[in-house]
């Protein structure tokens, strides 16, 4: 089986790669740069004697660095098959060693492109362990790190989330359009029965992909809920002992308000403003102090 695999080819490198008469917007498709692999919606449509797939095959990259993904796409005919890499914004390409150990040499174009696609599905079950164990670090590190820090790995877990919620979500119509009977080439029959049960398997492994990212996105939902609710615990927290602050101030207030009244004779004696307003200003603060601490405000 004829299996050519084209690296950021050109034009002239795609015409002379496939034999078939190739649309134009389908050339300059295939031929046009990897602006963002994150942007690229896997599909699959029929082109008359051809069969053209766009996919988005995900990777976790090194610490730190993210989750990328890396657009591999496909032209099968009946006796041709074309896989065209396009480079990664740091030169990194899409792997086919997975795809080369699903297939034998006597595999026919239909079988290929299954083998395409179901290395992408398999490639988001790794993702998602990934994502569960950023999730399980990321619930195990809310009680020490600063609120920016805890804000900023939510948001990009969600990001990552969604794209990759996406993009597994449109990869599963690509395998279920071969399923449906809906991609004809000519008389040929590219995706016989034999192909068409292949892909009974990857379609569930994407079925299974997408309901676990669900879940996923609910773990994280959770994480953000007990960061929210922890803020909301601090900020209690502060307007109580602000509160605690404010009432012991209350009562001093009052007292030395009381004898700052312009008695005429009345206290007179130093023994009955200045010893007796200290002493009750003393005792009405302890008697506060007790009470709270007792009730353990404080």
């Amino acid at each position: 089986m004829p299996w050519t695999d084209l690296v950021d080819p050109t034009h002239e490198e795609i015409l002379r790669a496939v034999a078939t008469r190739l649309d134009p917007d389908a050339v300059e498709m295939l031929a046009a740069p990897a602006t963002h692999a994150r942007n690229a919606r896997p599909l699959l449509e029929a082109h008359g004697a051809y069969v053209l797939a766009v996919l988005s095959r995900p990777r976790v990259a090194p610490v730190g660095d993210g989750i990328e993904y890396y657009e591999i796409d496909v032209l099968a005919a009946p006796g041709t098959l074309v896989t065209i890499r396009k480079s990664g914004p740091r030169g990194d390409l899409a792997p086919v060693d997975g795809v080369a150990a699903r297939i034998d040499s006597e595999a026919s174009p239909g079988q290929i492109v299954h083998a395409v696609v179901d290395d992408a599905a398999d490639a988001f079950l790794e993702l998602l362990d990934a994502l569960y164990e950023q999730i399980d670090d990321l619930e195990g590190d809310v009680e020490r790190l600063p609120g920016p820090e805890v804000r900023r790995r939510v948001a990009a877990l969600r990001h990552e989330l969604l794209v990759a919620r996406r993009t597994a979500s449109a990869t599963r119509g690509v395998a279920r359009r071969v399923l449906d009977g809906r991609i004809d080439v000519g008389r040929a029959e590219l995706f016989p029965p034999e192909v068409e049960a292949l892909f009974v398997d990857t379609y569930e492994t994407l079925v299974r992909a997408t309901e676990e990212l669900d879940v996923a996105r609910d773990l994280l939902a959770g994480v953000r809920d007990y960061y929210q609710a922890k803020i909301t615990e601090q900020q209690n927290d502060v307007a109580k002992k602000l509160t605690v602050i404010a009432s012991l101030v209350l009562v001093p207030s009052l007292i030395v308000g009381f004898y700052g009244q312009n008695f005429e004779e009345v206290f007179d004696s130093a023994y009955w403003s200045l010893a007796t307003s200290l002493g009750l200003i003393v005792a009405s603060t302890l008697a506060q102090l007790a009470v709270f601490r007792w009730r353990r405000w404080i």
